[in-house]
């Protein structure tokens, strides 16, 4: 995935509505509600801030483009994540640790030996 610095106008869907709250006979009879929709991640923002539908829509805008770079940098963290888990995962385990934990092992097969009864 790529950086998205512009919106490709013919990538939007954009609906208005009236918008809910405070407002009046404004808010009866004008669509301020803006409902952007970018059609290829299906990433929907809905802003009703303004009375005015214009300054919706640039905010609309602006929301969106934030919301598809965070869409774009949590999917850049999710693969480095993954790739740093599958590293580690192939890691092979030092020798000296390989024998601790196998001295360790025995300790604790000792214990749990020396606990059972014997009737000699």
């Amino acid at each position: 995935m790529e950086k998205i610095f512009a919106l490709n106008e013919a990538e939007l869907e954009e609906t208005f509505s009236r918008s809910s709250g405070p407002g009046g006979q404004n808010v009866n009879k004008v669509a301020t509600r803006v409902t952007l929709r970018h059609l290829p991640t299906n990433v929907t923002v809905s802003v009703q801030d303004s009375r005015s539908q214009f300054m919706n829509r640039q905010l609309a805008r602006e929301r969106l483009l934030l919301a598809l770079q965070n869409r774009h940098q949590e999917a850049k963290d999710a693969e480095k994540h993954r790739r740093a888990k599958l590293r580690r995962q192939q890691a092979r385990r030092p020798t000296g640790l390989k024998e601790r934990i196998l001295e360790s092992k025995h300790r604790r097969s000792k214990v749990k030996r020396d606990r059972k009864w014997s009737s000699d």
